[in-house]
């Protein structure tokens, strides 16, 4: 009996530890009710109109057909029955939060872009026309202004003070669900996406969808730290993967807008690649790291400052560079007319090259013009080239270089080498001609 009460009492035991540890784990996860009812007032939804010949949203980038019935209304899609071709209004929706208590708003560009009206309704229900304030595209923002006094506004965080693995939250409207609410954590911070230069995105595993974007991305203090923007997908919804635009990059476009009206970036002229592990090597470095210029654009800061293709960009001012991704952030968000110093490794020596940073120009893409020179075989490297005419190698800032017509299996095609790219030196050696890249 004694042995099987003792057997008894340990069993007791240990339920009341394995309870124990449950509850301490449920206590440290986050509590976000508190958090959600006192910061949810300064999110707004935000929907637009706007003539157009086509009525179907542009906010969900998928197929409308596959959107059921009762959902179709919140993405400004006509019911089946509704003559497509004579709609004329179409309305689009997403989301916002309040800045300032006199009726400041901010949101993506992409939200309004192309909108003859913006309407935006607050946690009460109220419901208020908007005027456009500013926008910029490059950075997806834009600032909204309503006819109003005594707004609750967001408390403004620093987003360079996040952490990966941090906790997060978003309210929103996905999907039109006016205040839905979703957390996660930081899964990465500084990311750059395809055709995002200017914006070192906060990566989350927040949960957002259309309609989401524009909302705030609250930290654990209620403080907004990034504004939702983008997600990957493959299938037009949430799959793990969002992306959340910096509070302290947003600000800085805000002040301008508010400001000016229009947002200008710093701009130094060239063109960079990633530095390969290869490339590291062929330049002496212990590891890859840097931007290296493949390309100065003539009569740009970096070309009067001295820059030239081949050199490293290692570091810009106090940040070091690890990705060439970075170097467009730095540069863009350095105010116009600023000296920036660069510190550049050229033929193995490290060097520092101070550039009067100028403004980006509405584009400054360069001009490729075709060639006349005829093509030879393929060479050892398994690439047939052209020579580059002088109206290109002015428009590309160089003295000579060849260009590539083909590539075939090879060295070349192994390291990277594709159709189009211009070849400006070998083993850091530039040379004028065909016959010189030949020998």
């Amino acid at each position: 009996m004694n042995s099987t009460l003792a057997h008894g009492m340990r069993l007791l035991v240990a339920l009341v530890l394995s309870l124990s540890f449950v509850s301490a784990n449920a206590r440290s996860l986050p509590d976000f009710t508190e958090l959600v009812e006192e910061h949810a007032p300064v999110v707004v939804n935000i929907s637009t109109i706007s003539t157009s010949k086509s009525p179907q949203s542009q906010m969900f980038q998928g197929d409308m057909e596959q959107i059921p019935d009762f959902l179709r209304h919140f993405f400004g899609a006509p019911a089946p029955y509704q003559d497509r071709e004579k709609r004329q209004e179409r309305q689009s929706m997403g989301s916002g939060f309040v800045v300032t208590d006199d009726g400041y708003i901010l949101t993506n560009n992409h939200v309004i872009e192309g909108a003859d009206e913006i309407y935006v309704r607050f946690n009460d229900r109220r419901e208020l026309k908007a005027e456009l304030i500013g926008s910029d595209k490059r950075s997806d923002l834009a600032v909204l202004k309503v006819e109003a006094d005594g707004l609750p506004t967001a408390k403004l965080g620093k987003s360079k003070d996040l952490k990966v693995g941090e906790w997060v939250f978003a309210i929103g409207s996905p999907f039109g669900f006016d205040y839905s609410v979703t957390a996660g954590i930081v899964s990465a911070k500084g990311r750059s996406l395809p055709n995002e230069n200017y914006v070192p995105f906060i990566q989350t595993d927040v949960a957002i969808n259309p309609g989401n974007s524009g909302g705030p991305l609250f930290n654990m203090d209620g403080e907004v730290v990034g504004i939702n923007s983008q997600i990957y997908t493959r299938s037009g919804g949430f799959m793990g993967m969002s992306f959340a635009i910096p509070m302290d990059v947003a600000m800085e476009v805000v002040d301008q807008l508010r400001g000016q009206g229009y947002v200008s970036r710093g701009w130094l002229g060239v063109l960079i690649q990633e530095v390969s592990k290869e490339l590291a090597e062929s330049f002496g470095l212990d590891k890859p790291h840097g931007a290296l210029v493949a390309q100065v654009v003539p009569g740009s800061p970096a070309q009067e400052a001295g820059i030239q293709v081949g050199d490293i960009i290692v570091k810009y001012e106090d940040e070091k560079i690890n990705l060439s991704s970075q170097l467009p952030h730095f540069v863009g968000r350095t105010k116009v007319g600023e000296d920036a110093e660069l510190t550049v490794i050229r033929n193995g020596d490290r060097k520092t090259v101070k550039v009067e940073i100028g403004e980006l120009p509405n584009s400054s893409d360069v001009p490729v013009k075709p060639a006349k020179a005829t093509v030879p075989e393929a060479n050892r490297l398994g690439v047939m080239v052209k020579e580059l005419d002088d109206a290109v190698l002015k428009d590309a800032g160089l003295e000579g270089g060849v260009q590539v017509v083909k590539v075939q299996a090879g060295p070349a095609s192994n390291a990277g080498i594709r159709q189009g790219d211009i070849i400006a030196k070998i083993n850091n050696e530039s040379f004028e001609s065909l016959e010189d890249f030949e020998d």
